[in-house]
């Protein structure tokens, strides 16, 4: 993240879209870059410094999965995309593209600064190698590989692990069923979903409060499974 406020570039052709979002993350005290088509956008990305780009799937030059499929050619910067359409088809999409976040308009500015805090502190993680997360009750060190809710050591199997691993890497975000089971399992077990559902559903009766109502491994129904954030967890 920049040393200062961050700097937010937002790829949208719609004006009052774009003055909505400059407001909001305003109010926040980001740094607001403004692009109306997608080869702009692809041209200040590799300009200026960036900490997130909010990014509109439907641009009159380009559409978003192949703008996000260049960024990630030679950049890790989070990316969320907006977008009126909602199947999860497209969602699956444009998250194995490598978007970080996937937002449905109309949406209010609360929740796509909430996603966009999210990203940001996900980015910092990464870059400053921290390997200690922290979601509600549960704890999660990386390095030792250990898991604790509250302040009882979980005993996990490894694939029990890896996917709560693979889960905290991206925390906050969504993860697809095929990257989780191409993470866990392998490429060749890509098409066997039930076993991602069974493995979920024993994680959870180790680290939720009630595995029937879960506040920490949430579904994203049709298209994967996120760890909740801290606020969503407690």
């Amino acid at each position: 993240m920049s040393d200062l406020s961050p700097v937010v570039l937002v790829i949208d052709d719609e004006p009052q879209i774009r003055r909505f979002l400059r407001a909001g993350f305003d109010l926040e005290h980001f740094t607001v870059l403004e692009e109306e088509t997608g080869e702009a956008g692809l041209r200040t990305a590799t300009l200026r410094p960036l900490d997130l780009i909010v990014l509109d799937l439907n641009l009159p030059d380009m559409d978003g999965a192949s703008i996000v499929e260049r960024l990630r050619a030679w950049s890790t910067v989070p990316i969320i995309v907006l977008s009126v359409r909602a199947s999860d088809a497209d969602k699956v999409r444009l998250l194995e593209s490598g978007a970080d976040d996937y937002v449905v308009k109309p949406f209010s500015m609360a929740e796509l600064l909430a996603r966009a805090r999210t990203a940001l502190r996900r980015q910092a993680r990464g870059a400053q190698g921290e390997p200690v997360v922290r979601l509600g009750s549960l704890t999660i060190d990386l390095a030792a590989r250990a898991v604790f809710v509250e302040s009882s050591r979980v005993v996990l199997s490894p694939k029990e692990y890896r996917l709560l691993q693979v889960l905290a890497q991206h925390a906050g975000n969504v993860v697809t069923h095929n990257i989780l089971l191409r993470e866990v399992w392998g490429a060749r077990h890509m098409h066997n979903s039930h076993y991602l559902r069974i493995l979920v559903r024993k994680l959870r009766g180790k680290i939720e409060q009630n595995p029937k109502q879960p506040r920490i491994l949430v579904s994203e129904l049709g298209v994967g499974y996120r760890l909740a954030s801290d606020s969503e967890a407690r």
